[in-house]
């Protein structure tokens, strides 16, 4: 397929999980994609590993890809990205525009409330609210005129937690936030035919090792009314039409992809 020929495409957290499915599928779809990651750490030694083997499988089907690395939630963080991909697209198109943005990346940050320390909250809100402001911001003078931007939130924010001990709280305001850049960015960009759109899902398989439990899987795939588990590729499809020609129509919407379980 190629009704993304000529595209160029950001995802940010796409080493591994929703944002390397929606990588994949951009890239099948005939968009060149920069795979964000962040660095490796102490904590998560994998990411740029994961992020490499995401372009290889994209290239290996005959798209098209590289690696961008940055550390989201510490100063510079986007300043640095920008910089960085600004120089990778001028040294393979001799330009350096974008016609698709994803924001994707973000940090769970489970914690019961009680535990929520103020440098916790800071980071989850750096990283899932205040990164994405900052990107959308540095890729307005890069976005082509009928661009796309796609916000990666959390059917959290439309639902209060399932249990007596919620643990995402911090986690669904910094979502909340996040869906505020498709609020009041999509009537401004629209008159350069840009639409802007925040995509919801609900429990996704993403190779979180909680959920190799067979009893929290069962549980968690009674909420969906498909009941079973999402996959990243379920949510890279949403993302793959609303980046498409046939998604030029729809802006300024909160997509549902949480498998009907806010139903």
């Amino acid at each position: 397929m190629t009704r993304l020929g000529g595209k160029v495409a950001l995802v940010t957290g796409a080493s591994r999980g929703i944002g390397a499915a929606i990588a994949k599928r951009l890239a099948a779809e005939g968009a060149l994609v920069a795979v964000h990651h962040g660095p490796k750490t102490d904590a998560d030694e994998g990411r740029a590993d994961a992020a490499a083997e995401t372009v290889e499988q994209i290239q290996a089907v005959g798209g098209c890809a590289f690696a961008v690395a940055s550390e989201f939630g510490v100063p510079g963080d986007v300043e640095w990205l920008f910089s960085e991909l600004g120089s990778a697209l001028r040294k393979r198109l001799g330009t350096a525009h974008l016609d698709i943005v994803v924001n994707n990346a973000a940090v769970q940050g489970r914690a019961a409330v009680e535990e929520v320390t103020p440098k916790h909250f800071d980071r989850v809100l750096a990283i899932n609210a205040r990164a994405p402001f900052f990107v959308v911001q540095h890729s307005l003078g890069l976005l082509r005129d009928g661009g796309r931007v796609i916000n990666i939130s959390s059917g959290l924010t439309r639902t209060a937690e399932p249990g007596e001990q919620p643990r995402e709280t911090v986690h669904a305001m910094s979502k909340a936030a996040l869906e505020m850049l498709t609020l009041h960015f999509a009537r401004p960009l629209g008159r350069r035919g840009i639409t802007v759109n925040t995509v919801a899902p609900g429990v996704v398989d993403n190779g979180d090792p909680a959920l190799r439990d067979p009893g929290l899987r069962a549980a968690l795939a009674g909420l969906s009314a498909f009941g079973r588990l999402g996959t990243p590729a379920d949510i890279a499809d949403v993302v793959g039409f609303l980046a498409s020609p046939e998604g030029r129509w729809t802006t300024g919407a909160w997509i549902d992809a949480t498998g009907g379980t806010l139903l």
